[in-house]
């Protein structure tokens, strides 16, 4: 691809992220988008082929999961204890970052078109299933007992979610670093070991 094409088409993954993120999916028309990002809609369908297509672009590109891919490669080295507090802040950044985008879809999610909600259960899905080679990877080299990987990704990332929407989302209090940094321990710490008393 050349440069300027792809420089239409990051100009156009951008200016749709910043429409999302104040109108929502079903708010931005690609007629906006277009505009926005200083081309025609006919240049728009030329490099994305529809609207669905750009969207799933985006979030392949700005959120967690290719930040979450760069990641763990990094800290296979790691203790899982420092490789998932690790992943947990930069998530919790992540959200933080896209918090106009996250509280959109929150509130659409429910009157979605179906290929949208496919597009978005399918990334969910492979956030999900990046995180379990990730954890697969610890039960092979012993670090951790054999679990339900798949079912582990979600534990975690469902925790630091939650835990974002509840205080960010729907209270409107800002999280600090500190905060994140102690929540996300404290979440790895319960990951990891338990809640339960050791029997002795």
């Amino acid at each position: 691809m050349s440069r300027s094409k792809e420089k239409t088409r990051q100009k156009l993954l951008e200016a749709t992220l910043r429409l999302i993120s104040e109108k929502g999916y079903l708010g931005a028309t690609t007629r906006e988008i277009a505009k926005e990002a200083g081309v025609t809609e006919i240049t728009l369908f030329r490099h994305f082929g529809s609207k669905e297509r750009l969207f799933e672009e985006v979030l392949q590109r700005f959120t967690f999961l290719p930040l979450l891919k760069e990641i763990i490669p990094k800290v296979m080295d790691r203790s899982p204890g420092d490789a998932l507090t690790e992943i947990g802040l930069k998530f919790f950044e992540t959200l933080k970052e896209r918090k106009g985008m996250v509280k959109i879809m929150l509130s659409e999610m429910n009157v979605y078109p179906g290929k949208i909600r496919k597009v978005y259960e399918k990334f969910i899905e492979e956030l999900v299933r990046t995180l379990s080679g990730y954890f697969e990877e610890l039960v092979r080299k012993g670090l951790i007992r054999n679990v339900d990987t798949y079912l582990a990704s979600r534990a975690f990332l469902g925790m630091v979610y939650c835990y974002f929407q509840a205080e960010e989302v729907t209270k409107g209090r800002r999280i600090t670093k500190s905060e994140a940094r102690r929540v996300t321990a404290e979440f790895v710490e319960m990951l990891l070991n338990g809640i339960g008393k050791q029997e002795v």
